[in-house]
C-alpha cells in the first residue's frame, strides 16, 4: 500500500510542510479500521496525534481537487475504462445532529425516505462490470446557505468565497463538463430520476453529444407523435410569450407501459450469485417538449418481477436494445459503489463542521477506492481463477474479489495496534474529560443566550 500512495506524495507538500505522513496514515485507517472512522479514532488506531489529524483535515492548505485531479490521470490511463465504462451521477445524503455542519440542514435525505437535518453531496462513479470507483463529487449547499443569516456559519464553516448557489442538476453538469474536459473516458452517462427528469440537463447533455439513460417517474409526460408548438395571440393581437403544445394524445410513461408500439426483449444483464440476472426490456420513441422546443428521445422501460423503472434516453436510434439496455443497468454499479464508500470505507461516519474537512475527505476516498480498484484488478490479472472450481460447485462463473475482501487481507498484512490496558484506559479517560468539556461548553452558549434575552 506504501508503494501505491507514494505515487500521490507531492499532493500532500504545502509551501512549508508535508503532510504526506497523515494523508498515508489517514488512508491507511479509512482501509483498515471497521466502525468509528471519524478523524479522532483513525489517529487513535494508526498512531498519529490526534491533533495534527484534526488540523491536517480541517485546516492544512493541501489541494484536495489537486489529489482528486492525480487520481482521474491514472484513472483515464488505466486499460480497464478505456472500453465500455459508465460514468454514473447519484447523491449520498448524510444524517447529521444539527446544523453547524458545512452545507447541512433541513432537505430531502434519500436514505431516510424523508426531510431531515443532513448533508448531501453529488458525486460521479466510473463503473464497468468488475470495478467502480468514486471519482469525483462537490457539496451541496441549500439556498439558505446563501442568505444574511447564515452569514456567520458560512464564515465558520470556511465557505467557498466564489460559491453561489447550484441544484444539484447544475452540480451534475459541472462535475460531467469537468470529466468531459479531462478526458476521462465513457460511453454514457446513468443517472437517477432526480436527474433524469431534469430537462435541461438532459438538453445539455444532448448538445455536448453525450449518451444518457436518465430515470423518470412514471407519471412524466411524453407524446408518440410530434406536437406543434403555438404562440396564442393575445387580447392586444401580439403573439403570446407562453407557448400551448397541440396533440392528439400526451401520455405519461406508465401508460405507454402496454402499447403495441413498444419493443421489447427478455435480456441477459449479467452473472449474479444468485444464477443471471435477467429483465424484460422495452423501448419506443417518444417527443418531448421543454422550453417550448420539440426533442426525440427514447423511453426506455424496464420489468423486473419487483419493480419497473422508466428512462430517458438519447441513443441513436441505430442504438440495439440490447446496448441500451446494458447502459442503462449501470446505475447498479454506483448504488454498489456508494454502499462501499460508506460501510466499507467510513463515509457515513466522518464528522467535521469545516467545509475544507469535507473536501479532504472527499479526496481521500476516492484515493481508498482506487486502491480498492487497482489491488482488484491487479489481483484478478494476477491470479487466474480455476475453471475446475465451476464444475465443482456446479456454477456458471466464479465471484469477484470484493471490497470486503481486500479490506480483509489488508488488515491481515498490516494488521492494526491493540492497545495495551494502560494505554485503554488513557483512552476512556481522555474520551470523558472531552465529554466534561462539551457539556461544560454548551452549558456556558446557553448562559449567555440567557443573558442576552
Amino acid at each position: 500500500m506504501n508503494d501505491f500512495l507514494e505515487k500521490y506524495h507531492d499532493s500532500f507538500r504545502t509551501k512549508t510542510h508535508d503532510k504526506s505522513e497523515y494523508a498515508y496514515g489517514y488512508v491507511s485507517g479509512l482501509l483498515r479500521i471497521e466502525t468509528e472512522r471519524n478523524m479522532a479514532n483513525i489517529a487513535r488506531k494508526t498512531g498519529m496525534e490526534i491533533q495534527n489529524t484534526q488540523h491536517f483535515m480541517s485546516y492544512s492548505p493541501w489541494s484536495g481537487p489537486g489529489l482528486i485531479a492525480d487520481v482521474q490521470e491514472d484513472v483515464k490511463g488505466h486499460g480497464e475504462f478505456q472500453a465500455g465504462a459508465m460514468l454514473v451521477i447519484d447523491e449520498s445524503a448524510e444524517e447529521k445532529a444539527g446544523e453547524y455542519s458545512a452545507g447541512a440542514g433541513r432537505q430531502y435525505n434519500g436514505r431516510l425516505g424523508k426531510v431531515d437535518i443532513s448533508q448531501v453531496g453529488v458525486f460521479a462513479a466510473l463503473v464497468t462490470p468488475r470495478v467502480n470507483t468514486w471519482i469525483d463529487g462537490e457539496l451541496f449547499f441549500l439556498e439558505s446557505w446563501f442568505e444574511e443569516s447564515h452569514a456567520e456559519q458560512r464564515k465558520k464553516v470556511g465557505f467557498p468565497e466564489k460559491r453561489t448557489f447550484k441544484t444539484k442538476p447544475e452540480i451534475a453538469w459541472e462535475i460531467i463538463q469537468r470529466l468531459k474536459a479531462k478526458g476521462i473516458p465513457f460511453e454514457a452517462v446513468a443517472m437517477d430520476d432526480l436527474y433524469g427528469r431534469n430537462n435541461q440537463l438532459r438538453k445539455q447533455l444532448n448538445d455536448a453529444g453525450i449518451e444518457y439513460y436518465g430515470d423518470i417517474p412514471e407519471n412524466t409526460g411524453m407524446y408518440l407523435d410530434k406536437p406543434q408548438i403555438v404562440y396564442p395571440l393575445t387580447q392586444r393581437g401580439k403573439p403570446s410569450k407562453r407557448h400551448q403544445v397541440i396533440a392528439k394524445h400526451r401520455y405519461t410513461a406508465s401508460e405507454l407501459l402496454k402499447h403495441p408500439d413498444l419493443e421489447w426483449a427478455e435480456i441477459t444483464l449479467r452473472p449474479n450469485e444468485r444464477g443471471q440476472l435477467c429483465a424484460r426490456f422495452g423501448r419506443c420513441r417518444v417527443w418531448t417538449v421543454h422550453q417550448g422546443e420539440c426533442r426525440q428521445e427514447w423511453l426506455l422501460i424496464r420489468q423486473d418481477k419487483q419493480q419497473i423503472t422508466y428512462s430517458f434516453s438519447n441513443a441513436s436510434p441505430e442504438t440495439p436494445l440490447e446496448t441500451m439496455a446494458w447502459r442503462k443497468s449501470h446505475r447498479y454499479f454506483v448504488e454498489r459503489s456508494n454502499q462501499d464508500e460508506k460501510g466499507e470505507l467510513g463515509w457515513d461516519e466522518f464528522q467535521a463542521i469545516k467545509y475544507l474537512a469535507w473536501e479532504h475527505q472527499l479526496a481521500l476516498t476516492i484515493l481508498a477506492s482506487w486502491f480498492i480498484a487497482v489491488t482488484r484488478l491487479d489481483w484478478m490479472k494476477r491470479f487466474d481463477r480455476d475453471p475446475g472450481l465451476l464444475e465443482q460447485y456446479e456454477i456458471d462463473v466464479l465471484p469477484l474479489l470484493s471490497v470486503s475482501n481486500v479490506r480483509e487481507l489488508l488488515r491481515a498484512a498490516i494488521p492494526l495496534p491493540q492497545l495495551s490496558i494502560e494505554e485503554a484506559a488513557d483512552l476512556v479517560i481522555e474520551h470523558l474529560t472531552n465529554r466534561t468539556r462539551s457539556r461544560k461548553s454548551r452549558l456556558r452558549k446557553r448562559q449567555r443566550k440567557s443573558a442576552e434575552t
